[in-house]
């Protein structure tokens, strides 16, 4: 008798301790699984709704009609407040979305409902954590399959190859361009004006957000070129959205640019800091500390393919260095142009080029550079980000380096 006491008493206290390590499961995988932010982002061209989560989100998606309605239902989480303000994100004049309805549809499902207002193309994707993002449930509604907007838009078409995992499909064919830029045709200049979208970039204190003035920089330098009559230019976005680094990279390849020239505006932990700074590509690591610290903020990434390839992978990997290695000391002139003019309308955070691993920087075959127009987190220097008169005064100094850069013979592209 007492060895079955015993024996009970053993396998109670081991029941006990399973349902504990089951609960403490549980409450560990609630935990993990947390929503902890959802934007709506609706433009001209896709809106996008994203979901963030501390960990990897488990979804499935169906569509549903009478009416239109597309439904997400998302695995392993439980409603919450975040969740529930889904809804409210959804402004009426979104082109896509008129109402998203966000409940618990069992224990361990939350089910999203988003009404349309049109037929709609569904891209969903994940991405891991990068930056100050966490997991992210990525969802973009495009005008529908087979409509002349969708295939009339080449931008449309690199974001869904780039959805799709197939974004070297819409690449170009490897030919050069017939004739010299400038004075046999157009010098082909692409403007990336940075962040966007769910990615404010760096924020100053008087709540100046980055992607905000650099899109207004970049239109001040877009109409000084468009008034220019051998120079052609296009912008990696024109509008608040967000534009994945590898895709700003294949939208100026796929309009064979002869520069690319992506805008920022710099943020340090120090509001010390001030100044201009212009940056190259660095296949070998950042030249300072500084550089490190901003390629990493700016979304570092691995290299990007493109070069033609002989089937031969020591030659391609030879014929890639010198195609780069080429194309980083054209990039170093062309800083060097711009950041000298730079010079004139600000004080300098460096007087030479710098160079890092910015992932925004590595076409292999495009000069490309990065200007930091001024130190957004500097009291003194987000004042001045903020007027015309600076704005275009950093638009002017662009345009004079890459006059000067064509000047002096400046090797070009050969996409």
């Amino acid at each position: 008798m007492a060895n079955e006491n015993h024996n009970l008493g053993r396998r109670r206290l081991l029941q006990g301790a399973a349902a504990t390590w089951l609960l403490s499961i549980s409450r560990v995988g609630f935990a993990a699984s947390q929503v902890v932010a959802v934007r709506v982002w609706p433009s001209s061209t896709y809106t996008r709704i994203t979901l963030e989560s501390s960990t990897p989100l488990q979804y499935r998606q169906f569509a549903l009609t009478n009416p239109n309605r597309m439904v997400i239902d998302i695995e392993g989480v439980h409603l919450n407040s975040i969740l529930k303000g889904l809804g409210t994100q959804v402004k009426s004049d979104d082109p896509y979305l008129k109402q998203a309805r966000v409940g618990q549809f069992d224990k361990n499902t939350v089910r999203i409902v988003f009404e349309l207002k049109q037929n709609a193309s569904p891209h969903l994707f994940t991405l891991g954590p990068v930056a100050g993002f966490k997991n992210r449930l990525v969802v973009d509604l495009y005008p529908e399959e087979g409509t002349s907007s969708q295939e009339d838009d080449p931008l449309l078409a690199l974001l869904e190859d780039y959805n799709k995992g197939d974004l070297e499909r819409t690449l170009p064919a490897e030919t050069a361009k017939a004739g010299k830029a400038g004075r046999d045709r157009p010098i082909v200049i692409m403007l990336d004006p940075g962040h966007g979208g769910e990615d404010p970039g760096a924020t100053g204190k008087f709540k100046t957000r980055e992607k905000d003035i650099v899109l207004q920089i970049a239109r001040r330098l877009r109409k000084l070129i468009e008034r220019e009559g051998n120079m052609k230019v296009y912008m990696t976005r024109n509008e608040d959205v967000f534009i994945p680094l590898r895709v700003r990279v294949a939208k100026a390849r796929k309009q064979r640019a002869d520069l690319f020239i992506s805008i920022h505006a710099d943020a340090f932990t120090n509001r010390a800091a001030r100044g201009s700074s212009v940056f190259a590509l660095s296949t070998k690591g950042a030249t300072s500390t500084a550089a490190r610290f901003l390629a990493q903020t700016q979304n570092e990434a691995d290299d990007i393919g493109g070069v033609s390839k002989s089937g031969d992978r020591y030659l391609d990997h030879t014929i890639f260095d010198l195609v780069q290695t080429a194309t980083i000391n054209d990039s170093l002139k062309f800083g060097k142009e711009v950041l000298n003019r730079m010079g004139s309308i600000n004080h300098l955070h460096k007087n030479i080029v710098d160079q890092a691993g910015f992932a925004v920087l590595k076409a292999p075959d495009i000069p490309s550079i990065l200007v930091e127009t001024a130190f957004i987190s500097n009291v003194e220097e987000e004042r001045k980000l903020r007027t015309s008169r600076f704005q275009q005064q950093v638009a002017e100094s662009i345009l004079a380096g890459i006059k000067a850069y064509f000047n002096k013979g400046g090797t070009l592209a050969k996409r």
